[in-house]
């Protein structure tokens, strides 16, 4: 069966998301707030590459970058802000079709529930101390989180 990445035209299909997500991101006056402080020059790289790993692509975020661990400290301490997620949803979702990924009726609602689930679920709930060390990248495919 082809996974969620397969569907979503591999690496490319990821870059093209990242890319057009930060510039969603960046012209949203809610949510650019995340990246006060700049992004990373290899930011959508590093970006297309966890999507890709947690949608059933290859170990390119794992494997040339950081662990589960590091992506949850960066984002921990930062208390709730239920708007900014909204708003980075939203942004996502427009970004999978600027990215000329909504035309299967189904990919989209993958990624969608995908997102949704990471920026509510994992990001943002704990502070730094709480983040054990060692963790994976959590993986999705199209029943939803594999466990």
């Amino acid at each position: 069966m082809e996974t969620v990445y397969e569907a979503a035209g591999g690496a490319e299909g990821m870059l093209r998301l990242a890319h057009a997500w930060h510039e969603r991101v960046m012209a949203d006056e809610v949510v650019s707030h995340a990246f006060h402080g700049g992004a990373r020059p290899d930011h959508t790289e590093r970006l297309a590459a966890y999507w890709g790993e947690a949608l059933g692509g290859p170990p390119a975020y794992s494997g040339n970058y950081e662990d589960e661990t590091y992506v949850a400290r960066l984002h921990s301490g930062n208390g709730e802000h239920d708007e900014m997620n909204r708003r980075a949803i939203a942004c996502f979702d427009e970004a999978v079709a600027d990215a000329g990924l909504a035309g299967d009726g189904r990919l989209p609602a993958v990624l969608h529930d995908y997102f949704a689930w990471a920026t509510t679920t994992t990001m943002y709930r704990h502070s730094g101390e709480d983040i054990p060390d060692g963790l994976s990248i959590p993986h999705w495919s199209w029943g939803g989180l594999e466990e």
